[in-house]
């Protein structure tokens, strides 16, 4: 696990803010293959937002799916289930915090494999 950070101050709840990471960095190791890796990255955009990014080289995710994976029960056609404790509801709970923060969440399939998740939420 790879760690970038710069001061990403943001005015919210901080248990749901919390939870909204947890989320975000329980699903890059879940999904991820053996020996892989994550990447979780905090900034600012133009002093206007806060922004948390976490990338991992998990399956591919091809971009046509990408969107869909924030509908509730909604998980890669490969996922591996029989090794996955999870619903389906990671990324969903995720859009519902930013969505109560006024902010913006995006995935970004990476062209190698692997996901990039976008959260920027107002620092005021």
């Amino acid at each position: 696990m790879h760690f970038t950070h710069g001061p990403a101050p943001a005015v919210g709840d901080p248990v749901l803010l919390e939870w909204l990471v947890a989320n975000l960095v329980g699903n890059a190791i879940r999904h991820n293959h053996s020996g892989g890796w994550l990447t979780v990255a905090t900034s600012t955009q133009d002093g206007a937002a806060a922004l948390l990014e976490v990338t991992n080289s998990g399956p591919v995710v091809r971009s046509h799916e990408a969107d869909s994976l924030f509908d509730p029960f909604r998980r890669l056609d490969n996922a591996n289930h029989a090794n996955d404790n999870g619903f389906g509801l990671g990324l969903s709970i995720v859009r519902a915090i930013t969505d109560a923060h006024h902010g913006t969440v995006s995935l970004h399939p990476r062209a190698e494999r692997g996901l990039a998740v976008r959260v920027a939420l107002p620092r005021r």
